[in-house]
């Protein structure tokens, strides 16, 4: 008899010291309460029928009754091509080793497909424990109805760490792209949401819901848009888990457990959540959307087109009036003398190299740079004495660096944020990057081809502004072939340079920007606001060299200024959140580049930075405040000294106590405050000088603001943001406004590089009043 002892444990014999196997026939939705011990192991015997045509969800819950079990109750459920284990108690882990019991688990069956049209299937449940005393359980098996998420249907159903759910969806005829929304009214506790493909095992806990497809976590909003070629069954499974812990979710951190295997209690953390799946955009939207973009920025090549051939027939017909009513024709013959001898001369002379360095045109002691510089009221004419082919081949340096700069940042940046697309789509990991993913329109491996696409208008706008810049370069150097006086002695000086450095900046910023919305987040943030910085710096160098063409800065140190502020940009991404000691020298560091700022603008650059400085300040104090009461000399240079320190010092006092999270757009606000305060100085000074505002000017001008007022309207709205956890951000996500297409932010790209290449168009024409005047006419402020 012992030899068949092996044989017969499945016929309840305990000769052998084995276990005694009970198999009864169960029924579904009906409650079992029984015991189970280590002498006794209880096999649950359930039969369904499988559809071909309809997949029908089956969960066991299981509920343990006894108190304190030595060990825990092995639940095994074996189907035809699955099976699914479990344990009671269920113990999950948290952070730091942390674990969670639960006595209560409920698990949803995977169910394979089936090829037969209807097909009967048993499945098993084995109870068993090693516990010597019973351990006393409740075990239900129950039908799902609703396991088959419908189109457009919104179901809501209730989870916890322990009972996990899970749903089907069918790609309906016609439908190759859906988006899958998850919701809930209370942030916590967090969960995530996961999108799996249709095999078993199904990854439905804490600790492996990652393990494969797509997933996310939430508070209260999760969104994934997914794609029938992604599925070759086209279907799919909606996993919902609740998480032990809402770290993740940007929620308390739950204490330290006092002993290393001290098992804390979860609490309530039962959550209610709905799910609905819709189907998203077709192709026809997408290119809907293309074409949209597409002409919206073309319209802008033609209405400069427009404009540039009516200012051409004006002009064209203004200098015909001048040389009938004034010039003779031996005049004339003689200008064009004049005029082809001096090009012949500039020609001749341009054969030779020369630096800005090579000798001083300020050579005699009426024109001493002391003298000329630190006059009480200069006139553009003091500050326009070098060579003009000097200072053209010293701001065509800005062009080239730039462009340079460009070559080397842009080309890393663009291998980085194809690495990251390649892990988001490997990994299934959604958190890595902060889409607005209610408005998250994939097209390839790209996951937001809709926040990629508009930033096209600032490649487009950059590059037609560098196409007016030429434009009007070559009508300026044929004017100098001529040799009008009014090219050479009147207006402000023509030097194109640092126009061509702003429109090659601003495509670049489509670019990077465009390379930033890849994959969003709080490491790749810098690129999309570097060549911001470097637009701000552009615009401010610009406006300075209007009236100082002479004495403005070379390529080189504007260059190496800028990289010193993107140097800092990623110093306080990296190690700005929360630390006093780095804002504190920032703030020293912005205070004082403000001061030596401010002393380079009042004395035009006549003073050194050297170990008299300190006796040459107590002298100026002595002589200016002590001895005598007076005024400073420069009071509207004073004036604007003034504000610019007031605005710094603010923002540095700001930076100081609120120790704002985003450094990168703190240090913009920074750049941007400044531009728009020496503009609003310029603006005044000029009309304050008994100068006026062209029309085209006043119209680019109101253009531009209006524009940008809406810009940041949509900007603000805030649809993401990497301040805070993937999942709080979601929280903002919002559905698009715009040809179902493009959301609030791709708004924000269309306004706002409008509103720069309007910004720009301002510069280059508001001092067009001043063509026909005489430089040493027009004041330096």
């Amino acid at each position: 008899m012992l030899r068949f002892c092996p044989v017969l444990l499945v016929l309840m014999l305990p000769a052998c010291g084995a276990s005694v196997v009970i198999q009864r026939d169960a029924q579904f939705d009906v409650t079992y309460d029984d015991t189970v011990t280590s002498d006794n192991q209880t096999i649950y015997s359930y039969n369904h029928t499988v559809s071909r045509n309809k997949t029908e969800g089956v969960r066991v819950s299981v509920e343990l009754l006894s108190e304190s079990a030595q060990s825990p109750v092995l639940f095994v459920v074996r189907q035809k091509q699955a099976v699914l284990s479990f344990q009671v108690p269920l113990i999950l882990r948290g952070l730091y080793q942390r674990k969670y019991q639960y006595t209560q688990v409920g698990r949803t069956l995977c169910q394979p497909p089936t090829k037969a049209l209807a097909e009967t299937q048993f499945f098993y449940l084995d109870v068993s424990t090693l516990s010597s005393a019973g351990v006393h359980y409740q075990l239900r098996v129950s039908r799902v109805d609703s396991f088959t998420l419908q189109t457009d249907k919104k179901f809501s159903f209730n989870a916890t760490p322990s009972q996990p759910q899970f749903f089907k969806y069918m790609f309906p005829d016609g439908v190759d792209t859906v988006i899958v929304k998850v919701n809930s009214q209370k942030n916590f506790p967090c969960s995530v949401m996961s999108i799996q493909d249709i095999q078993c095992p199904v990854y439905d806990l804490d600790n492996n819901v990652a393990f494969i497809g797509m997933y996310q976590t939430m508070t209260t909003t999760a969104a994934i848009t997914v794609q029938r070629k992604d599925f070759p069954s086209n279907s799919f499974y909606v996993v919902v888990v609740v998480k032990t812990e809402d770290e993740a979710c940007g929620g308390p951190l739950r204490f330290y457990p006092l002993l290393p295997d001290q098992l804390l209690d979860p609490g309530n953390r039962s959550k209610t959540l709905d799910v609905i799946v819709s189907p998203a955009i077709n192709s026809e939207v997408y290119v809907m959307g293309m074409l949209f973009c597409l002409g919206i920025f073309m319209s802008f090549y033609l209405l400069t087109f427009l404009v540039a051939c009516v200012e051409n027939k004006r002009m064209n017909r203004k200098r015909e009036g001048l040389l009938n009513a004034d010039t003779s024709p031996a005049e004339t013959a003689s200008l064009l003398d004049r005029s082809l001898e001096s090009v012949a001369r500039s020609r001749q002379e341009s054969l030779s190299s020369v630096e800005e360095d090579d000798y001083d045109t300020l050579v005699d002691i009426d024109s001493d740079k002391n003298i000329v510089r630190t006059k009480k009221f200069l006139c553009v004419s003091d500050l326009a004495r070098k060579d003009k082919r000097i200072l053209s081949k010293k701001y065509q340096i800005y062009f080239w660096n730039i462009a340079t700069i460009a070559v080397f940042y842009a080309l890393p940046v663009i291998q980085l944020v194809i690495t990251y697309q390649t892990v988001v789509n490997v990994t299934g990991n959604q958190d890595i990057c902060y889409y607005n993913f209610l408005c998250a329109h994939p097209l390839g491996a790209l996951s937001s081809f809709n926040n990629i696409l508009s930033n096209l208008g600032y490649v487009l706008l950059g590059l037609l502004f560098l196409l007016i810049i030429l434009q009007r370069d070559i009508l300026h150097n044929r004017a100098l072939e001529r040799n009008e006086s009014t090219a050479v002695e009147c207006g402000i000086p023509k030097h194109f340079g640092l126009y061509y450095a702003m429109g090659t900046a601003l495509m670049m910023e489509g670019l990077l920007s465009a390379c930033y919305h890849v994959c969003p987040n709080y490491t790749n943030f810098q690129f999309d606001t570097s060549f911001m910085y470097m637009i701000a710096g552009l615009c401010m160098l610009k406006l300075y060299q209007k009236r100082h063409p002479d004495i403005n800065a070379s390529a080189y140190s504007a260059y190496a200024c800028l990289a010193a502020v993107i140097f800092f940009s990623v110093l306080g991404v990296v190690f700005g959140k929360g630390n006093t000691a780095f804002w504190i020298v920032f703030s020293v560091i912005h205070i004082l580049a403000t001061l030596l700022l401010s002393t380079q603008l009042y004395y035009m650059g006549r003073w050194r930075l050297n170990s008299g400085i300190l006796r040459r300040m107590l002298n100026v104090i002595y002589t200016d405040c002590i001895r005598q009461c007076s005024g400073p000399m420069y009071i509207d240079r004073m004036v604007l000294l003034v504000m610019g320190n007031i605005v710094n010092w603010s923002l540095a006092a700001y930076g100081l106590i609120k120790r704002p999270n985003d450094f990168a757009s703190y240090l913009l606000a920074i750049a941007i405050c400044n531009l728009l305060l020496y503009f609003t100085f310029y603006i005044i000074m000029k009309l304050r000088s008994g100068e006026r505002i062209q029309c085209l000017a006043l119209v680019c001008i109101l253009f531009t603001a209006v524009v940008w007022g809406f810009a940041l309207f949509f900007f603000l709205q805030g649809l993401s943001t990497w301040q805070k956890t993937p999942a709080e951000s979601r929280e903002h996500n919002r559905e698009c406004i715009l040809l179902s297409f493009f959301d609030d932010h791709d708004i924000w790209h269309f306004l706002s590089s409008i509103a720069m290449f309007g910004s720009f168009l301002v510069l280059l024409t508001m001092d067009d009043d001043l063509d026909t005047v005489q430089r040493d006419k027009i004041y330096v402020f």
